[in-house]
C-alpha cells in the first residue's frame, strides 16, 4: 500500500474507533478521535521509514518493532495508539499489495497473502477501505459482545 493508503486507513480508523468506543457522537467522541488521530496516523507511516534506510518492508515491518511500539505505553505511559496504527500498516501491505511484509526479519522470507493488488492499481483505494471496515467490524464485535478481549478496550478507552 502507497503512504496515501496508509494514511486513509489510519484515519477512518481513529474516526470508527471514536464512535465504537463512544458511540453516542457527543463530547467523548470527538474527544476520543482528536486523541487517537494523531498517534495511529503516525504509527500508520512509521514502518516506511525503513525506505530511508535498511530495506523496505524488513528492517520496519516485522514482529519485533511491533512488539516495541506495543510495549511503550506500558513501560512509558506515553505513546499510546501508536501501535495501532504500526498494526494497521502491516495488515494493509499483508492484505492490500502484492508483495507482503518480512513479518520475522532479519529472517528475510516475506509473507503475503495469495490476494492483493498492486499499489498502483485503480482498486488500491477500495481495498484500504475495504480493510479498514472490517478491522472495525472486528473491533466493535469485541467491544460490543463482551468478548474477553474487551479488557484491552476498556483499559484503552480509559485511557481517553
Amino acid at each position: 500500500m502507497n503512504k496515501e493508503g496508509h494514511v486513509l486507513n489510519a484515519v477512518l480508523l481513529s474516526i470508527g474507533l471514536g464512535y465504537v468506543l463512544h458511540p453516542a457522537g457527543d463530547v467523548p467522541t470527538f474527544r476520543a478521535i482528536a486523541e487517537m488521530s494523531v498517534p495511529i496516523v503516525l504509527g500508520a507511516l512509521f514502518p516506511d521509514v525503513d525506505t530511508a534506510f535498511g530495506k523496505h518492508r524488513k528492517t520496519l515491518h516485522n514482529l519485533p518493532v511491533l512488539a516495541v511500539f506495543a510495549a511503550y505505553p506500558v513501560y512509558f505511559g506515553n505513546l499510546h495508539f501508536v501501535w495501532i496504527g504500526v498494526v494497521t500498516h502491516y495488515v494493509l501491505d499483508l492484505l492490500g499489495s502484492k508483495r507482503g511484509i518480512a513479518l520475522f526479519y532479519p529472517y528475510a522470507k516475506e509473507y503475503n497473502l495469495p490476494f492483493g493488488v498492486a499499489v498502483s492499481s485503480k482498486w488500491a483505494t477500495g481495498v484500504t477501505v475495504a480493510v479498514t471496515a472490517v478491522e472495525l467490524a472486528l473491533v466493535a464485535v469485541v467491544v460490543h459482545f463482551d468478548l474477553p478481549v474487551q479488557d484491552l478496550t476498556r483499559t484503552a478507552a480509559s485511557l481517553l
